[in-house]
C-alpha cells in the first residue's frame, strides 16, 4: 500500500496537511520519526534507526540502514522491544501504547501509513523513489514563514546541513548557506533556509513525478477544494466524513473552538482553525520594515 509524505520546513503547515488528510480515516498518522528531538522524535517503536541531525539526508548511497527501518515504519509494524529498550519513564510507556496500538490495529484494518515529517524535506526524493510514497512538500510565504519563525524565537544551525556530504552533493545549493554559519542576524538565515528549500523543492517535484509542490496560502484560502484535490492525487476517498471534518476543522474560530481535534501524545503544531483567518494574520507577525527585507532577501 502506498505511504504518504507530507513533508516541508517547519512551520510551513505540515502538521495541518497531514490531520487532514488522515481526517479520512484511511491513514495512520506518524509524527516526525526524523526528529532529532525526544518527543516526538528518537522513538525506536516507530523508526529503528539513529537521526544525528535535523533534516538527516537519505540516499540509495547508504541507505541500508533506513530502508530496513522505514519499510517497517511505513508498513506499520511497530517495534516493541527497540522502543522499551531506550525509553521507559511513564509518558514514553503511554506512547508507546498510543503508537503501538495505532500501528497495529493500522495493519490489520489495511490503513496506510502519512509521515509528517518536516526534517524529510531534503531527502523527499528518496521517499518516493525508494519507499514508493507519494510526497506532497508544502511551501509557505517567505514572510509569514520568517515571522513565524521570529515569533518563536527559531534560528538555523546551517553546519548541521553542510556537515552532510551527500546532503550537499545532491542538492548543491546548500553550499551556499556555508558564508552564514555563525551568522547572529536570525531574519537572515532564516530566510536563506527559505531559499534554499524552496529551490530545492522546486527540483525534486521537476524531477519526481511522485512529489508534488504545494503552496499553504493556496491550501489555507480554499481548505475544502484543495483538500479535495490532495486527497485524490494520494489515492485516499474524499468522503462525507473526510469532506464534514476538514469543513469544521479549518472553519474553527481562533486556535481552539469547533473543529475536531487530536488530543494526547503526538504533541504536533496542528490546532483546528480558520485557515483563511489564520492566513490574513500570518503576514502581521513581522515589521513593516522587516517584511520589506525579507522580500527582497527572498529574492535575492
Amino acid at each position: 500500500m502506498t505511504p504518504v509524505l507530507v513533508t516541508g520546513l517547519p512551520r510551513s503547515g505540515t502538521s495541518w496537511t497531514g490531520r487532514m488528510l488522515a481526517a479520512g480515516g484511511e491513514l495512520v498518522y506518524v509524527n516526525e520519526p526524523l526528529n532529532p528531538l525526544p518527543r516526538p522524535g528518537r522513538s525506536p517503536g516507530v523508526l529503528d534507526a539513529d537521526v544525528t541531525h535535523r533534516f538527516q539526508y537519505i540516499c540509495a548511497d547508504d541507505d541500508e540502514p533506513w530502508l530496513r527501518a522505514f519499510t517497517d515504519t511505513v508498513s506499520l509494524r511497530y517495534r516493541f522491544l527497540a522502543e522499551l529498550r531506550r525509553n521507559r519513564a511513564p509518558y514514553d510507556l503511554a506512547r508507546m501504547v498510543r503508537y503501538g496500538t495505532a500501528f497495529t490495529l493500522g495493519r490489520l484494518t489495511g490503513r496506510r501509513a502519512l509521515l509528517d515529517d518536516p526534517f524529510a524535506l531534503f531527502s523527499a526524493g528518496w521517499f518516493a523513489h525508494r519507499l514508493g510514497c507519494r510526497v506532497i512538500i508544502l511551501v509557505r510565504d517567505p514572510v509569514a514563514f520568517a515571522g513565524s519563525w521570529q515569533r518563536l524565537g527559531w534560528t538555523v544551525y546551517f553546519h548541521e546541513l553542510l556537515e552532510q556530504p551527500l546532503l550537499v552533493r545532491d542538492h548543491p545549493r546548500v553550499e551556499e548557506l556555508r558564508p552564514l554559519v555563525g551568522c547572529q542576524d536570525r531574519l537572515l538565515k532564516n530566510v536563506a533556509l527559505w531559499r534554499t528549500a524552496a529551490a530545492v523543492a522546486a527540483d525534486l517535484a521537476a524531477r519526481h513525478p511522485e512529489i508534488l509542490l504545494v503552496r499553504y496560502e493556496d491550501l489555507a484560502a480554499a481548505p475544502v477544494e484543495g483538500f479535495r484535490r490532495l486527497y485524490d492525487w494520494a489515492g485516499l476517498t474524499w468522503s462525507a466524513r473526510a469532506e464534514g471534518r476538514v469543513r469544521r476543522a479549518c472553519t474553527a474560530p481562533g486556535s481552539t473552538a469547533h473543529g475536531f481535534a487530536w488530543h494526547g501524545l503526538s504533541r504536533t503544531a496542528y490546532r483546528p482553525m480558520d485557515s483563511r483567518r489564520a492566513l490574513a494574520e500570518a503576514g502581521g507577525r513581522l515589521s513593516e520594515e522587516d517584511a520589506r527585507r525579507v522580500r527582497e532577501l527572498a529574492r535575492g
